[in-house]
């Protein structure tokens, strides 16, 4: 049996182009991308998950590997796995910054530590945040669906010279705005309480000036902070289930 090398490239190709872009997504999508997940773990899932959905994909183009197109080609499919990943880690950057006004308005603004998403210090409450919606997340198998979606998007977003479009990259765009509102969202029951306190300490202290008001004011607030945290916490799920349903829309409309 001969192979020539026309047939051998085109064979390197069916695989390298998918595991530029699972690569791609493995490596920006969360948990999956988290600096804590060493390099060849994560190799070892971009090819275990490429390995299992090569067979389903459509045909190739017939595109030399090595040549001019084939580098636009590459950089297409590394293009749109950052998308992909990117954009889903969005949805945990909102989480972290509603953990990040709630933690600011009650006085936990100084206590940091490091994420282990991608690195860098962030509140405690956004940690415990975090941790629980990534909970909810592969009890809801949303990683397994991120998968589904990588597999989809070879039928809506074929590999080809041409990557996304305009009109995809302006709806990550405008996810971005999204994900703020979505913040706020989160963190608006714990903003209103808390501002209607400091609101409240501030005419104390202007109507008695001779009382230290301040002195018990962060006390009372990070109780009530702390209150609202536990009042609300069942709300967290569903919101973050809601953003996520979201986002793989928004994924699914990428062409």
């Amino acid at each position: 049996m001969l192979i020539t090398g026309t047939e051998l490239t085109a064979l390197v190709g069916s695989f390298l182009w998918p595991l530029f872009r699972v690569s791609a997504v493995v490596m920006s999508a969360p948990i999956f991308g988290a600096k804590t997940v060493p390099a060849r773990a994560k190799l070892m899932v971009s090819l275990a998950i490429t390995a299992m959905i090569v067979p389903l994909l459509p045909a190739m183009p017939q595109v030399e590997v090595f040549s001019l197109q084939g580098l636009y080609v590459t950089a297409n499919q590394i293009l749109i796995g950052i998308a992909i990943g990117f954009t889903t880690q969005l949805v945990f950057s909102a989480i972290i910054m509603a953990g990040q006004i709630i933690a600011m308005q009650m006085g936990l603004g100084f206590s940091l530590m490091v994420d282990p998403q991608n690195g860098q210090q962030a509140p405690v409450l956004s940690q415990f945040y975090v941790i629980m919606v990534m909970l909810v997340y592969l009890s809801l198998n949303g990683h397994l669906v991120l998968i589904q979606i990588v597999l989809d998007g070879f039928q809506t977003l074929p590999i080809a010279v041409t990557g996304l479009s305009t009109s995809s990259l302006w709806q990550i765009v405008s996810w971005g705005s999204y994900v703020f509102s979505g913040a706020i969202g989160i963190a608006i029951p714990a903003i209103a309480s808390l501002l209607v306190v400091n609101l409240s300490f501030g005419i104390m202290t202007r109507a008695a000036p001779q009382l230290n008001i301040f002195a018990i004011g962060f006390p009372v607030t990070m109780i009530l902070g702390f209150s609202l945290v536990l009042l609300t916490i069942s709300n967290i799920a569903p919101q973050s289930n809601t953003l996520f349903l979201d986002v793989y829309q928004t994924i699914r409309g990428f062409h």
